[in-house]
C-alpha cells in the first residue's frame, strides 16, 4: 500500500509545474496545510480518467461503433472520436474537480481569515497588559499567545520561531500579515509597527486599535441586525414562494393538458356538427418531465444567488453564503414536492 502512495504522489508531481509549486504550497499555507498533497492531483486524475472511461463505454462506444462501416470510417470515428472525447471529457472532469478543491480551499483561508479578526482585540488586550508590566515588544507579543486563540495562536508561534531564528520583527509580523486578504490585520499591524519604529507610546497605539476594531466589528453587528427583514424576506421567497409557484404552474399545466384533450376528444366525437368550429384542441406540447427538471434547475439557480445576495447584504462578501447553498436547495426542492403532491390532491376534481 505504501508502494502505491509513492507512486501515486510522483505521479501527481508530474501535474505540477516546478514554479507553480511555490505558489501553490503558499497557497496551501493560507488553509492551515503545511504539505503538498501530490496525491491529491495523481487521485484527481485518475478520478477523471475514470469518470470519462465509463461514459465512453456506455454511449460514445456504441455510437461510434456503428458509424464505423470500413476501415476509413473505423479509423476516422473509432480513432479520432475516442482521443476527442477522452480529452474533452478528462479536462472537463479534472476542470470541475480542480474548481471544486479551489472552492473548499478558498472557504477554508476565508473561515480562518474571520476567526483571526474575531479574535484579535482580545490578543492585542493582552499584548498591552505585558507592555505595561515591562516586557519588550517581541516579548509581550510571544507571551501573549493562548490556547483558545486557535489560527492566530498558530500564526504568532510561526513569527516567533523567525524572530528566533535571527528574523526581524517587523518582516515577521508583516508576513503574517500579507498572508491573509485581511485590511483589518494589515492595518492594525501596520499602525503598531509604525508606533514602534516611531519610539512613541506603543502602548497607547495598541489601545486605540483595540478600540477601532471593537468599534468596526459593533458596526457590523448593528448593520447585520438592521437588515434581518431582508434576510427574512429573501428566504421566504426562495423556501416557500419560488417552489409554491412552480408547483402551482406545474398543477395548472396538467389542468390545461387535460382540459384541451377532453375538448378535443369531444370535437372530434361530434363529427360534422364541430367542424363549423374554426378552432381545433389538442394537447399542450409541453412536457410534464421537462417541466419538473425546468422547475428544479430553476429552483437551485435561485437557491444560489440568494444565498449570494444574503451573504452580500450580512457581511459584505460573498464567500460566507456559500454555506447556505445547500440548505436553500434542499429546502426549496423538498418544499416543492410537497407543494406538488398537496396540490395534486386538491385539483384532483378538475
Amino acid at each position: 500500500m505504501r508502494i502505491q502512495f509513492v507512486k501515486l504522489e510522483e505521479f501527481g508531481k508530474a501535474f505540477v509545474p516546478e514554479r507553480v509549486r511555490p505558489r501553490l504550497r503558499s497557497y496551501l499555507l493560507k488553509a492551515g496545510i503545511t504539505e503538498v498533497t501530490y496525491r491529491l492531483f495523481g487521485f484527481l486524475f485518475f478520478l477523471s480518467l475514470f469518470v470519462s472511461f465509463a461514459p465512453y463505454v456506455l454511449y460514445a462506444y456504441p455510437y461510434l461503433a456503428k458509424k464505423s462501416m470500413t476501415i476509413l470510417t473505423s479509423l476516422l470515428y473509432l480513432g479520432l472520436g475516442t482521443f476527442a472525447f477522452l480529452t474533452v471529457s478528462i479536462l472537463l472532469v479534472a476542470g470541475i474537480c480542480m474548481l471544486g478543491v479551489y472552492f473548499y480551499l478558498d472557504l477554508r483561508i476565508y473561515k480562518r481569515t474571520k476567526e483571526i479578526e474575531t479574535i484579535l482585540p482580545e490578543y492585542l488586550q493582552f499584548v498591552a497588559s505585558n507592555l505595561k508590566g515591562g516586557m519588550s515588544f517581541d516579548r509581550a507579543l510571544w507571551s501573549s499567545i493562548k490556547p483558545r486563540f486557535g489560527v492566530l495562536a498558530v500564526e504568532i508561534e510561526i513569527a516567533a520561531k523567525k524572530v528566533m531564528t535571527g528574523g526581524d520583527v517587523e518582516d515577521a509580523l508583516r508576513e503574517f500579515t500579507e498572508k491573509y486578504d485581511s485590511p483589518m490585520l494589515r492595518r492594525s499591524f501596520d499602525l503598531i509597527i509604525e508606533g514602534m519604529r516611531g519610539g512613541g507610546q506603543i502602548v497607547y497605539v495598541i489601545d486605540k486599535v483595540i478600540e477601532t476594531i471593537t468599534e468596526t466589528q459593533t458596526l457590523k453587528k448593528e448593520m447585520a441586525a438592521s437588515v434581518t427583514s431582508y434576510i427574512i424576506f429573501i428566504s421566504f421567497i426562495v423556501i416557500l414562494v419560488a417552489p409554491g409557484l412552480f408547483a402551482l404552474s406545474f398543477q395548472l399545466l396538467n389542468i390545461v393538458g387535460n382540459f384541451a384533450s377532453q375538448l378535443g376528444a369531444s370535437a372530434a366525437a361530434g363529427g360534422a356538427a364541430s367542424s363549423a368550429i374554426p378552432i381545433k384542441f389538442s394537447a399542450t406540447g409541453l412536457n410534464k418531465g421537462d417541466f419538473r427538471a425546468f422547475s428544479i434547475v430553476a429552483l437551485g439557480i435561485i437557491a444560489f444567488f440568494s444565498a449570494m445576495i444574503m451573504s452580500i447584504i450580512r457581511r459584505g462578501d460573498i464567500k460566507g453564503g456559500i454555506k447556505m447553498i445547500p440548505v436553500f436547495l434542499v429546502l426549496s426542492i423538498v418544499n416543492y414536492e410537497i407543494f406538488t403532491f398537496i396540490l395534486s390532491k386538491v385539483f384532483t376534481f378538475v
